[in-house]
């Protein structure tokens, strides 16, 4: 199964000619999950081969404007793009305490109505993930609608046990998000495929008389057959070993985890994607605002042995240089490189 990482938007602030704001998208067969929808964010679709009306999840890492002010308007066109074909499955929204809040108000204000269902699933954060003077106690809004049932989910708590919070596990993945630390409770999220079934053996396949076709299939599912001779034939007489799922792991703003389980849920991740918002030289002011530098999120990348770590949020006073050309000694097997469409997993 194909996965693959989009990015719609790499900067910080606000979107510029250069930088969309704050989006990317994960691809895999099927269906598409965006994380962050800044302003500008459905434009940038209309530039990518990408299709919006694919888009069944939504992550939002925080509630600042550059993260989300692209949001209602994204869902109106979708909307607007699906008409009124009842197809159109739920598309289910993930983020912290207040996001139902902003999403229900900004389309009754705007009389919008949206042609497909959808949900908001809360993420109540706590007071360690922000100072203690911005931090906002909005636990009594869970569960409480401000304007009618539209847009109702799960409120989620932080597990005791990992200090995770389990959004997803299905048959294909297991979704979870981790504290970060920012100038507002902000998230990071761990997509973890499940393990697959190893490849069919050809050889012994042909030396069993079974030919390409629906038997086939049913191995491949993990299913015991029974050959037209009697032979019972059990998948693993015929697969090789399980495949490894991928791990990708998408922070929000963040100048740190706030406790060692986000390092933990991220260990041995194939794709890590930090922001790094101010250069090195500019290490003390990245912390004051919640930020990180290019050593910080290479850091945290050695520390979780991230295969490849990709670098997002830049300042918009970074201008586009066109190609990767610093090159980071912190992460010795990383070759700097420049993106030109989807990054396969």
């Amino acid at each position: 199964m194909s996965l693959d990482v989009t990015f719609l938007g790499t900067g910080s602030a606000y979107p510029s000619p250069c930088r969309g704001a704050s989006a990317v998208v994960f691809r895999t067969e099927g269906e598409c999950w965006l994380f962050d929808c800044g302003e500008g964010t459905q434009t940038q679709f209309m530039r990518s081969p990408l299709k919006a009306g694919r888009i069944t999840k939504i992550f939002i890492t925080h509630l600042h404007g550059d993260h989300l002010f692209g949001l209602p308007g994204f869902l109106c066109t979708v909307s607007l793009q699906c008409g009124s074909v009842p197809t159109k499955q739920l598309v289910e929204i993930y983020g912290p305490v207040g996001l139902r809040d902003f999403v229900q108000r900004s389309l009754e204000i705007s009389h919008s109505q949206l042609a497909f269902p959808y949900v908001v699933h809360e993420l109540v954060p706590s007071p360690d993930q922000c100072p203690a003077e911005e931090f906002k106690d909005l636990s009594s809004r869970c569960g409480e609608s401000c304007l009618s049932a539209d847009g109702q989910g799960r409120t989620i708590y932080e597990s005791p046990e990992d200090g995770s919070y389990e959004l997803i596990a299905d048959e294909q993945f297991l979704v979870k998000a981790f504290k970060l630390f920012h100038r507002i409770p902000s998230f990071g999220f761990v997509i973890e495929e499940r393990e697959r079934p190893g490849k069919l053996n050809m050889q012994k396949l042909k030396e069993l008389g079974i030919q390409p076709g629906p038997v086939c299939g049913k191995l491949k599912l993990g299913a015991t057959v029974t050959l037209e001779n009697g032979q019972v034939v059990s998948p693993c007489d015929v697969l090789g070993d399980p495949i490894p799922g991928r791990k990708v792991c998408i922070l929000g703003d963040c100048s740190g985890v706030v406790a060692v389980g986000g390092a933990k849920l991220c260990y041995d991740a194939d794709v890590l994607i930090h922001e790094a918002t101010l250069d090195d030289g500019q290490m003390d002011k990245a912390k004051e605002h919640g930020h990180s530098t290019p050593k910080m999120a290479a850091d945290f990348a050695n520390l979780c042995r991230a295969k490849k770590l990709i670098l997002t949020h830049f300042s918009q006073r970074y201008e586009d240089s066109n190609h990767g050309n610093i090159h980071y000694p912190e992460i010795p097997s990383s070759r700097a490189f420049w993106i030109t469409g989807p990054i396969p997993v």
